[in-house]
């Protein structure tokens, strides 16, 4: 039994004590358990820790930089345009903050900012605790430097994930830049409601200061409480809350001793209403089409800036008076007549001392983004290429005068297989001088010019005008604008070098621009010399003609000195673009006008770039002095007989209608005297004789032949004045109403009829009349005053001297006196007249006043004077000039 007891004790300690380690190993389970599971979840969190931290964003500098809002300022230096994108901010450093915002700031948001690394931790603690009793995401323990952080790389979004990632980076952020440039991209890069971003835009949008140094204390703490909810607490909108929020950073303030509590107290009796301006509406920026030349200008300078980010302070050459001009004359409710709605137009205004852009129209009505007719069209300038291709090089390289002589025909050209261009009319004028070439847009002369100076010289002097040539070069063609494509900005330039005495600027809009943090870059471009002065002085004088006589008479500003060229090109028998180029000493425009397409054009759409032109020229001329282009030393004014080939100085009989002056270089001037007109002989055996029978006097002389040619009868009295009498075909005459008594001289002059400057040595005889005649002698009061009267008419209306332009003389064999006196059309070469002489006497002359003769030898410039219209300019009030129409510059197999 003692044994069983014994065993019974044994096995129940021995059951006691296996249950006891059983217990023990439970509980070794259970916590070894636990720890695993918080290993792994410690390593598991680590490891989530650690994923967040790899796949964080890396500290892209780029997008630490916030777009920033560039200001446009005009040649005044007046702002015109604050442009932003998305987000219309001002850059600032961290020396334009004041120490009161900077206070206002930190005593808010961020107090131990200089101090924590990136991330304060007892904020954090704070934000854990308020997070454990409110909820995850109840409270934040953002510092400026992960906000900076947040809004740079990273969503809103309230994640674990987020706010690990934020905190890896603030501290990231922390090690990589001074505190004093987190603190500035914070300012730049945070909302302040109203549309503004960043606190200098915030300024100037409640305020109206441009300087954040005159903020005062109550402005300071109104803006650092907008961040935490811009739209809740934007003043325009909700003042009250406004106030409050304020209210509460002044108390912030003072708790963290940034301010005391009476100067808190000073700032809270400032009411809202009153530190506020009259809130602005947003606008768009005006003159689009010169604001996307200026992109396109600095991001094609400054390697890619970006006018709408970079906060870029840009100072442009833009004429605002100008540019409204302009804009006006381009928009549907402006004057221009435009034909229909399809035709577009581009227009370039420079200045033509700098090549400074003034206006921009880069088509009817533009809008942003719009392909700019005045900029980046690339279409052929039809005759306004004359200048540049053939006239210029012509003179610069061979130093033509404006007088030289060329050869207007029916040609073939040797290119391709054969070809024969003509002029706008068809018509051929035989010999022209340069000037009356470039003035009435004559083709053939112009491609014959670019023939003789050489295309390569063609090719050097368009280059030097800033035009591209093409890689295969220029082709006779392109003497009329009849292949390199081009566009106004860069014909107002070219143009404007004529006006400046040969000197090409580069057009430009930027003259400089200020980098945040760089400094200014100037931007002008250098001028360069592309011509001769000669050359700028000729070519814009013959220009003057197109002006005044030629094609661009509908273009002409009275009072305005200006020059000019018109232009059209064609597709098949129509034109397709039409062309004016004027330019002053002041400004050089050039306008263009066609369709998208292959649409014909019609005279009115034609005429468009010419009635955009005038009004433009002309308001811009106003209240300013316009100088004429200077003659240089190099070129003189030189007198020249018609249709002399080579230039001939005329002689001292060249009738005055055959001496024309033209300009030519000194060391080209012509030296020898022509030959064409001699001295008239004078008249032989002149004899006078007192006939008794009629108390008149009779004289006679003798002249081989009579044709072409007059004479002219004067007389003195008693040694008196020589005064003329007559003139007549005959060879001889009847003087009548003799005083008796008087000694009378009488002088005979040999005149041609083809013109009246060209006579002869006078031959003289002497007369002694009577002492008593035995006719009665006319009573004083009524025949001799007779007498006197028409010697005095005879002077006054039967001078040869005012009989230029045509030489028709009546002829009158007795009372010579008020002969008749006829006016021939010089140009046409036919002069009529017809004269009725007093006292009785009848007279008939025909005069002929023929310059054309249509030979070879001498067609010179026929019609040189007339300014006859072939089209002209419909609907025009003025006088027409010859149009340039469809077939001005035909390039067939060109």
């Amino acid at each position: 039994m003692a044994n069983d007891s014994q065993s019974r004790t044994a096995r129940r300690k021995q059951m006691k004590s296996s249950k006891k380690g059983k217990s023990t190993s439970k509980f070794k389970r259970i916590f070894m358990t636990l720890l695993t599971i918080g290993v792994v979840l410690m390593l598991g969190v680590g490891a989530l820790f650690a994923y967040y931290v790899a796949t964080a964003p890396s500290l892209d500098e780029s997008k630490l930089s916030d777009p920033f809002s560039s200001k446009v300022y005009d040649k005044n230096g007046d702002l015109f345009a604050d442009l932003a994108g998305d987000e219309r901010r001002t850059k600032i450093t961290y020396n334009d903050i004041p120490p009161v915002l900077e206070d206002a700031v930190l005593a808010t948001e961020d107090v131990r900012f200089f101090d924590h690394i990136g991330i304060d931790f007892r904020r954090i603690g704070g934000a854990v605790l308020a997070n454990i009793t409110g909820g995850f995401g109840a409270e934040g323990a953002s510092t400026i430097t992960q906000q900076v952080v947040k809004e740079s790389f990273l969503t809103k979004d309230k994640t674990i994930k987020r706010k690990v990632q934020e905190q890896y980076l603030a501290i990231k952020l922390d090690q990589e830049y001074s505190k004093e440039k987190i603190l500035e991209m914070y300012l730049n890069k945070i909302y302040y409601g109203a549309g503004a971003y960043g606190v200098a835009e915030a300024a100037e949008t409640y305020f109206g200061k441009k300087e954040l140094s005159e903020l005062t204390l109550p402005e300071a703490a109104l803006l650092a409480g907008l961040p935490q909810r811009p739209s809740g607490y934007m003043p325009f909108e909700n003042p009250d809350l406004a106030k409050d929020r304020m209210n509460t950073v002044l108390s912030l303030m003072v708790q963290h001793g940034k301010i005391t509590e009476a100067e808190a107290e000073e700032a809270r009796q400032v009411k809202i209403e009153d530190m506020l301006i009259e809130r602005q509406p947003e606008k768009e920026a005006p003159f689009q089409a010169f604001i996307d030349e200026v992109e396109r200008e600095i991001k094609e300078k400054m390697d890619g800036s970006d006018i709408y980010k970079d906060g870029l302070k840009i100072y442009t050459t833009l004429d605002p008076k100008a540019q409204e001009q302009v804009q006006q004359l381009l928009s549907n409710e402006g004057p221009t007549p435009w034909p229909d709605e399809k035709l577009m137009a581009g227009v370039a205004v420079t200045d033509t001392q700098t090549g400074a852009i003034r206006a921009i129209g880069g088509g009817r009505n533009y809008q942003k983004g719009q392909f700019n007719t005045a900029t980046q069209i690339n279409r052929q300038p039809g005759s306004t290429f004359k200048p540049i291709t053939a006239y210029g090089p012509a003179i610069q390289y061979n130093k033509m005068s404006t007088y030289h002589q060329i050869k207007d025909e029916k040609t073939e050209f040797d290119v391709n297989d054969g070809w024969t261009p003509s002029n706008f009319d068809n018509e051929f004028r035989g010999w022209v001088s340069a000037r009356y070439a470039l003035s009435r847009s004559l083709n053939i002369p112009t491609i014959k010019l670019m023939e003789e100076v050489g295309i390569d010289k063609a090719e050097e002097f368009a280059s030097g005008l800033g035009f591209k040539v093409p890689e295969n070069g220029f082709m006779l063609s392109d003497a009329i604008g009849g292949g390199v494509g081009t566009n106004p900005k860069e014909m107002a330039a070219a143009y404007a070098a004529f006006g400046n005495e040969g000197v090409y600027n580069e057009p430009h809009t930027v003259t400089k621009v200020e980098v945040p943090g760089e400094g200014t870059i100037d931007l002008t471009p250098e001028p360069k010399s592309a011509m001769n002065s000669y050359t700028a002085f000729m070519i814009s004088n013959m220009l003057q003609t197109t002006m005044s006589e030629g094609t661009g008479t509908a273009a002409n500003v009275p009072g305005v000195p200006d020059a000019g060229k018109t232009g059209t090109t064609n597709r098949g028998d129509s034109a397709s673009d039409s062309w004016f180029n004027g330019y002053t000493t002041n400004y050089s425009i050039s306008i263009w006008s066609g369709y998208d397409g292959e649409d014909p054009m019609s005279q009115a759409a034609k005429n468009i770039p010419k009635q955009i032109y005038k009004p433009l020229m002309n308001q811009l001329s106003q209240g300013i002095d316009t100088a004429d282009f200077t003659k240089p030393d190099s070129v003189a004014w030189v007198d020249v007989e018609k249709g002399s080939r080579p230039a001939r100085l005329p002689s001292e009989y060249t009738p005055s209608d055959r001496i024309v002056t033209e300009l030519f270089h000194v060391d080209n001037q012509p030296s020898k005297v022509s030959e064409t007109y001699q001295q008239l002989d004078p008249v032989q055996s002149l004899a006078g004789k007192f006939n008794e029978e009629t108390s008149s006097i009779d004289l006679s002389w003798s002249y081989g032949n009579t044709d072409g040619v007059s004479f002219r009868i004067a007389a003195s009295i008693d040694g008196g004045e020589m005064r003329e009498l007559t003139t007549t075909k005959e060879t001889s005459v009847e003087i009548t109403n003799v005083d008796p008594g008087a000694s009378y001289e009488f002088a005979v002059v040999v005149i041609s009829d083809d013109d009246n400057t060209a006579n002869s040595d006078p031959a003289t005889v002497k007369v002694q009349a009577p002492g008593s005649l035995e006719q009665e002698t006319p009573d004083e009061s009524e025949d001799g005053e007779n007498q006197e009267d028409e010697g005095e008419n005879t002077e006054d209306e039967g001078a040869p001297e005012e009989n230029e332009d045509g030489d028709g003389q009546g002829n009158n064999d007795r009372n010579g006196n008020n002969n008749g006196d006829g006016q021939g059309n010089n140009d046409q070469g036919n002069g009529q007249d017809g004269g009725q002489g007093q006292n009785g006497g009848q007279g008939q002359g025909d005069g002929q006043g023929d310059e054309s003769d249509n030979n070879d030898s001498e067609n010179e410039e026929q019609n040189q004077g007339d300014d006859s219209d072939s089209g002209g300019d419909s609907g025009s009030d003025e006088e027409q000039p010859p149009a340039e129409d469809d077939q001005e510059n035909q390039e067939d197999a060109a």
